[in-house]
């Protein structure tokens, strides 16, 4: 009689594949769990800030002259008379059906941030890509040459990029580039779809958002392409005498990704709470001038559809790089 088309394994147990993916799939969905809840308390801590602040939608945005009587009726239309609990939950069980609520001038969230969100988007995602490919190229420069000049230099700019705020990046930007050599725009023109008029008008914000994340990327990456230095995998090839950037592609870099991944994934936040500052100063038009609007105006709805989309973006790149990690590292098995 023929045997099995399976062989067994030896010693009675079963191959590990399907269970090893249902443990990976529980674990993703854990993670993806952890992060919404995570989502879920910052909103909720979003609504409780806004009700701390002086003053509410009604008075803020109340027109010269208006009634006592006028605002008491258009704070009750707003629902600012009602807890701010029950309130909560109102805006949040509608996120489902992608429901951000209404501005307390009676548009619907998703209308305001159509346009301006993915202006951030676009500017985001490209000093992301440039602190990365930066990161990369100077925390690897460096660790060709441990103890170096060159690693001695990049240690040093490094710091100095991560410890300058956006705001003065962005101003010493504007004066060399734009005041005294002219050759790039000081703001941002709009075109006809309401995004930047044209591609120079990117290059001040993108760089005034990616230099101190390429600062603090390159210390993470030279730092991580350090630990590995010491592995013995990686001190054989140098004995073996394997050429250093071979050493640096083959050996060390891939054992450095989680750190980069999750490096990668914090800059993300970094990169969202800068570009408030960095949209407001070149006239971007992204989401960092309708949520100063909206805190002055007290408009809890259209601060959280800000917090929402934009925590969105971020929960994506952290859930990435924790199955980034989780692979290489193998913390699934």
């Amino acid at each position: 009689m023929a045997g099995p088309l399976i062989p067994a394994a030896a010693d009675g147990v079963t191959a590990p594949g399907p269970a090893r993916y249902l443990r990976g799939a529980g674990r993703a969905a854990r993670l993806a769990g952890r992060r919404l809840g995570m989502l879920a308390l910052l909103l909720a801590a979003v609504f409780a800030a806004m009700e701390l602040l002086p003053g509410d939608a009604a008075d803020a945005t109340s027109e010269r002259g208006e009634s006592a009587a006028g605002t008491a009726l258009r704070r009750e239309a707003l629902g600012l008379d009602r807890p701010v609990a029950e309130r909560f939950w109102d805006w949040i069980s509608g996120l489902p059906t992608g429901d951000l609520g209404t501005t307390a001038h009676g548009e619907p969230v998703t209308s305001v941030l159509s346009g301006p969100f993915p202006n951030t988007l676009l500017l985001g995602s490209l000093a992301l890509a440039l602190s990365i490919i930066g990161a990369l190229a100077l925390g690897s420069w460096a660790a060709l040459r441990p103890g170096g000049r060159v690693d001695r230099a990049v240690a040093a700019a490094s710091t100095a990029a991560f410890a300058l705020p956006e705001f003065v990046v962005s101003v010493a930007l504007l004066l060399v580039f734009s005041l005294w050599t002219g050759w790039l725009p000081a703001v941002t023109l709009t075109g006809p779809d309401g995004a930047p008029a044209s591609w120079d008008m990117l290059v001040l914000p993108l760089l005034a958002l990616a230099i101190p994340q390429i600062g603090w990327n390159a210390r993470i990456v030279r730092g991580a392409l350090a630990d590995q230095a010491d592995l013995p995998h990686v001190q054989a090839a140098i004995i073996d005498g394997v050429p250093r950037r071979r050493i640096l592609v083959h050996h060390m870099l891939p054992g450095a990704l989680p750190a980069v991944a999750v490096s990668t994934a914090t800059s993300a936040g970094m990169l969202v709470g800068g570009a408030v500052v960095v949209e407001t100063l070149f006239n971007y038009p992204g989401v960092g001038a309708v949520l100063a609007g909206a805190i002055t105006d007290r408009d809890t709805p259209l601060v959280a559809g800000v917090v929402v989309a934009t925590g969105a973006a971020i929960s994506t790149l952290l859930l990435l790089a924790d199955f980034v990690r989780d692979r290489i590292l193998g913390t699934d098995r």
